[in-house]
């Protein structure tokens, strides 16, 4: 996130109404239907194998489909919780393959049909590792697409999954191999021509100015038509930049008012609402459990699990994440956002409780030192929290961690480091903490690389380790009852939270900032413009 306060000029603003061709006054006229999005920062492709942003995936996810979307909130194993998208309906065919039928109709904005090729073609993209999109990992050698007829296709897996439908629909957004067959996969990247974005959802790209804004139209081929006929995203630089845009009246919608400061300034403007919902993510305390990384041996305090118990269990944590984040954030019951389908209360945790984490520290063998600080064998109980600078929440959130452990008898201090410093000594295991923060999917899958074993070359820098927990989790990711696999994964999140690799201190609300003049808005949490063709506009 980027510190500071951007003044809008007057000049760019007229000159933005011009070129855009609807000002605040002809936006309200009949048959105008536009709306204008402040986002916070700007894309750098709408190629969907590329898109690593999330305001890439707002926009593409206008443009480009889905075969079937996952209604929010749902598990990613319950099949009957899936919607259709650029496909209408789907069939098992036995334990490895699923049939799928494309809408009927179906076209690119180039007005040329949607074919089972495309299909093929876009699972093939994002599987190809020259490409190197997310979903790699997940596709290539795993699913194979075998069209029937134009229009109809099979979906074949290698092995069972409880989330063959999930990787079928989730990941790929399909992409019209008549455009893109023509282009080596290696430029795709470097591809800034708007001809070639060419897709299949409710709008299509009429413009886009870098550095200024991007204008979506709605396809008259669409059907049901899109009420909002075009939508314009402004692109600043920072949180106080977008949400002057709304406050002015150049906006009608921020995503996120981005803090309680700003969230308080929305509410005090009678001509703007703001609508809560979920967040997709989860923050955390990560301990470094090594001395370093590659190497066996315990970190000297946090490698032993007595210790980190002591630790958590000093940190009110609730608290904490109400202080930094608004009284809609919650302290999740593990690693994991309100909106993942795991998330139960009565998933049990370590407590805040001063007087439990002190006999949990004196089990484990240390005493007040002189300076009420903990001691064992001449070491005091003394470590570092690293922090991106970028952050300002998480400076915030160090410091108040720092605070209670003082007053719990630990000496702890606060490192604030540019972004890919922080990132280059997670790698190299150079930190003693962190405070990290993850966006959920919807399946528990990912969890995996955060906090098992097969995680250490991935994104569990901590290095924690507990065979007992990999078990579990992979055994409730076979597991293909909703019901039972959540008992499945509880059990395994428990084992976990009773380890303490870490505090699982934040799950985030969001708080859009929306015009009065923005009706029917309904919002996905994992793509939260994803409903715009049925928004309206006064």
């Amino acid at each position: 996130m980027t510190v500071g306060r951007h003044r809008l000029r007057g000049l760019a603003v007229l000159w933005l109404a011009t070129t855009a061709g609807c000002t605040r006054d002809d936006r309200r006229c009949d048959g105008c239907e536009t709306l204008v999005v402040a986002a916070v920062s700007e894309p750098s492709t709408l190629i969907p194998p590329l898109v690593s942003e999330t305001v890439g995936r707002d926009i593409g996810d206008q443009v480009f489909e889905r075969l079937a979307d996952l209604r929010p909130g749902a598990a990613s194993i319950d099949s009957a919780a899936y919607q259709p998208a650029l496909a209408t309906r789907w069939e098992r065919v036995d334990s490895l393959t699923w049939r799928f039928h494309l809408r009927a109709g179906a076209r690119w904005h180039d007005g040329r049909p949607v074919t089972a090729g495309d299909v093929r073609f876009s699972f093939d993209a994002f599987s190809d590792s020259t490409i190197g999109a997310a979903a790699q990992s997940v596709l290539a050698g795993r699913v194979a697409i075998v069209p029937e007829d134009s229009a109809t296709f099979l979906v074949r897996f290698t092995e069972p999954s409880p989330e063959q439908l999930y990787d079928a629909t989730y990941h790929v957004r399909i992409i019209p191999a008549h455009v893109w067959s023509k282009i080596p996969r290696a430029s795709w990247g470097a591809d800034t021509a708007l001809a070639d974005l060419v897709g299949s959802g409710p709008y299509r790209v009429a413009q886009w100015q870098r550095g200024q804004f991007l204008t979506l139209a709605a396809d008259s081929s669409y059907t049901p038509t899109a009420k909002i006929r075009r939508a314009i995203w402004r692109f600043t630089t920072d949180p106080d930049a977008a949400l002057n845009l709304v406050l002015s009246h150049e906006a009608d919608v921020l995503e996120s008012a981005a803090g309680p400061e700003r969230e308080r300034r929305a509410a005090a403007d009678s001509s703007v609402r703001i609508i809560r919902y979920p967040s997709a993510a989860y923050g955390f305390l990560g301990f470094n459990l090594v001395s370093a990384r590659g190497h066996a041996a315990p970190h000297p305090i946090l490698g032993d699990r007595s210790t980190r118990r002591g630790l958590t269990m000093a940190i009110d944590r609730a608290t904490a994440a109400k202080a930094v984040f608004g009284p809609a954030a919650k302290a999740p019951p593990g690693p994991m956002s309100q909106l993942l389908w795991l998330w139960n209360d009565s998933i049990a945790t370590l407590p805040f409780d001063r007087a439990a984490a002190s006999r949990e520290l004196d089990a484990a063998g240390w005493r007040t030192g002189k300076d009420g600080v903990w001691v064992r064998n001449g070491r005091r109980l003394a470590f570092d929290i690293l922090v991106p600078s970028t952050s300002g929440a998480r400076r915030q959130l160090a410091t108040l961690l720092q605070e209670m452990w003082r007053s719990a008898g630990a000496a702890v201090t606060v490192t604030s480091v540019d972004f890919p410093v922080f990132q280059e000594r997670l790698g190299q295991g150079r930190f003693d903490a962190y405070i990290g923060a993850w966006i959920d999917e919807p399946s528990a899958r990912g969890l995996a690389d955060q906090w098992t074993r097969q995680g250490w070359s991935a994104l569990n820098y901590g290095h924690y380790a507990n065979p007992r927990f990999d078990s579990l989790f992979a055994h409730a990711g076979r597991t293909p009852d909703v019901a039972r696999a959540g008992k499945a994964y509880r059990t395994a999140l428990e084992t976990l939270n009773a380890d303490a690799p870490g505090l699982f201190l934040f799950a985030p609300a969001t708080a859009a900032v929306v015009s009065s003049r923005v009706r029917s808005m309904d919002i996905n949490p994992y793509s939260w413009a994803s409903g715009l063709r049925s928004w309206v506009v006064q």
